[in-house]
Parts: structure tokens; C-alpha cells; sequence
């Protein structure tokens, strides 16, 4: 499938809350414009609604909770999975979201072989 996106996405291995829904989900990749998030289990998203996302980025990144203000782009199902896109609108707290992508684009700087030691 072809990307045609305005920001690089990162590949995460964040923890995510949607406000709203049942149980966590994993936040698959990020950037400063957008998400993508996954989940086992159906959640009941309304595409073009917004949505508050609490972000627990991985211990390594060392960053503290953060939530993301976004809205549903698309919504995926396949088999026992769910995946969601959403556009970021704003976070409240920005500094420790901007500083989450910078880390995120550092560890990817590093390559796959240095990424995965860590």
C-alpha cells in the first residue's frame, strides 16, 4: 500500500486509552499530524469524530503520559483486530508529545538492528 502522508510516522510500542471505549489499545506509529492505533477488540468509532487519547509511551523513552486530541479518519477490521487512523488536532501537552516524536525519529535514525538492542 502507498503512504501519501504529510509527516514520516514512527513506529511505537506505546500503550493507548481512547476515551469513551473499553480496554487499551497499542498505538502502532506517530507523527506530529497523525496516528494510527490497534486493538483486539471492536471499539465503536464514528468516523470524523473527535476523540481524546491518553499516550503511555515506553519506559525507554523515559517521556510521561500525554493525551492527544484527534479526530477518526478511517477505521480497518480484519479477523481479530481493528485498526483506526486519526488526524491530530492538538495536545494539551504538547511539550512531552513533541518530545515523544523526537524520540520516536531518533531511535529510528538509529536503524533496525540498533533500534530493536534497545
Amino acid at each position: 500500500m502507498v503512504e501519501n502522508r504529510k509527516s514520516l510516522r514512527y513506529q511505537t510500542l506505546a500503550r493507548a486509552r481512547i476515551e469513551g471505549t473499553e480496554g487499551e489499545t497499542l498505538l502502532k506509529d506517530l507523527s506530529i499530524t497523525g496516528c494510527c492505533v490497534e486493538c483486539t477488540m471492536y471499539m465503536d468509532i464514528q468516523p470524523n469524530a473527535q476523540y481524546k487519547i491518553a499516550v503511555f509511551p515506553e519506559t525507554a523513552a523515559g517521556i510521561g503520559e500525554f493525551e492527544l486530541l484527534a479526530e477518526s479518519k478511517w477505521v480497518r477490521t480484519s479477523g481479530y483486530s481493528c485498526e483506526i487512523g486519526f488526524a491530530i488536532l492538538k495536545s494539551p501537552k504538547g511539550r512531552l508529545f513533541q518530545r515523544y516524536v523526537d524520540y520516536l525519529s531518533w531511535r529510528s535514525s538509529l536503524g533496525a538492528g540498533a533500534s530493536a538492542a534497545l
